[in-house]
């Protein structure tokens, strides 16, 4: 029977409740709203399977990797795609290949209020509500199932997700089903938490006194591609907000990610996605627009092999490892001191009292903005008196 003694020792990636034939593990939300298994005693045989599948440890499989993954840089030939993808639209190309096999996709997407959860999709259009960063835990709940009855009807499979959600389906799988189940991951920065992405939305709402009727976690159209701010459309009108400060201060990630297994380059999928920063380092001409490009990681055969088949999709580059090599794939977030405090305030007093305590909406951070902006002043008019 698994027993989670520390958090941190739990992704959440659901592979421990969907083997479990007796139904005697429920994932239940913590106060931030990550995912945990809770066992039903009266129900569990104590057979063990749990504890075999779980993934989340530095043993995870990589039998099929390479010796050092395979890098190179690439961008989509059809500037739509580009410009309506994070970066350069890798993931677009090679899930288009896969659906043109009559197989099926999964990837991050939304549900009711724009709650992020992992969903199936079997067209192109579809599909396209996976496109985007989605700075929330994804919902993995029956979808590993849903996978692994797929693979035995004998569809040909792409999962994409975070690494520790890969790890797990491909333990889940098992090798007899993985021929046909291909694995894509992406270099993560970290998880945040499901409750507070879903409180923000309430608090936008009311503030706007509108509900929101559609979500860019990156608005590259707005901000560029290294922009990092949100664009919402309410129903009376357009806001823009910035849940990614929260974000990039690691105050609301999910316990397991600052001892994440996987910030390496022995990867739990067949590719590995990104946005390729520094490819200027590699070809000063590749990204001239801004408009945004990806980093693509081979990280075994089978990864080859679909690479091949979906290459001439996109203008791609040869890169150097060590050029491209990412902090997340050397080693985790670090987390923010006051992670536990940020939480237990949350579960006391609510989102709006840590918004305006630790986000750009208090005093703290206008105060701080304050005199950043006084400092920008400062050396600008140093510059030029250097001139």
């Amino acid at each position: 029977m698994i027993n989670i003694k520390d958090p941190a020792d739990c992704c959440g990636c659901t592979a421990c409740a969907s083997i479990c034939v007796q139904d005697a593990i429920t994932m239940k939300p913590d106060k931030l709203g990550f995912l945990y298994p809770e066992i039903d005693k009266d129900k569990c045989v104590d057979c063990g399977l749990c504890e075999r599948v779980c993934a989340f440890n530095d043993n995870y499989d990589s039998s099929l990797n390479f010796k050092e993954p395979i890098p190179y840089g690439a961008r989509h030939k059809d500037m739509n795609e580009i410009e309506t993808s994070r970066s350069g639209a890798a993931f677009i190309a090679i899930s288009d290949y896969i659906l043109e096999q009559g197989g099926v996709i999964y990837g991050a997407g939304y549900a009711e209020h724009f709650r992020v959860v992992h969903k199936r999709a079997t067209t192109k259009e579809e599909r396209n509500e996976f496109k985007g960063s989605k700075y929330v835990q994804s919902d993995m709940t029956g979808v590993f199932r849903q996978v692994k009855q797929d693979l035995r009807d004998g569809l040909i499979v792409l999962f994409s997700g975070t690494p520790c959600q890969t790890s797990g389906l491909n333990s889940y799988v098992g090798k007899r089903l993985r021929e046909k189940l291909f694995l894509v991951d992406i270099v993560c920065h970290g998880v945040p938490s499901p409750y507070i992405w879903r409180d923000y939305l309430d608090y936008l709402e009311k503030k706007q006194g509108s509900s929101i009727v559609w979500v860019n976690f990156r608005d590259k159209q707005e901000y560029g591609w290294g922009g990092h701010h949100e664009t919402f459309k309410f129903k009376n009108g357009e806001g823009k907000m910035s849940f990614t400060f929260l974000f990039y201060k690691h105050i609301m990630f999910r316990k397991s990610c600052e001892k994440c297994h996987f910030c390496n380059t022995k990867r739990p999928s067949d590719i590995t996605i990104a946005d390729f920063w520094g490819w200027e380092k590699t070809n000063k001409d590749f990204n001239a627009d801004d408009k945004g490009c990806s980093l693509i990681l081979i990280n075994t055969e089978k990864g080859k092999k679909l690479f091949d088949n979906i290459k001439d999709r996109m203008n791609i580059i040869p890169a150097d490892l060590e050029k491209c090599i990412q902090p997340n794939m050397k080693y985790p977030s670090p987390p923010s001191r006051n992670r536990n405090k940020f939480e237990q305030e949350y579960s006391k007093y609510g989102f709006e009292y840590v918004y305006y305590k630790y986000g750009e909406e208090g005093w703290r951070y206008k105060i701080l903005k304050f005199f950043l902006d006084i400092r920008k002043k400062a050396g600008k008019i140093k510059r030029k008196i250097l001139k």
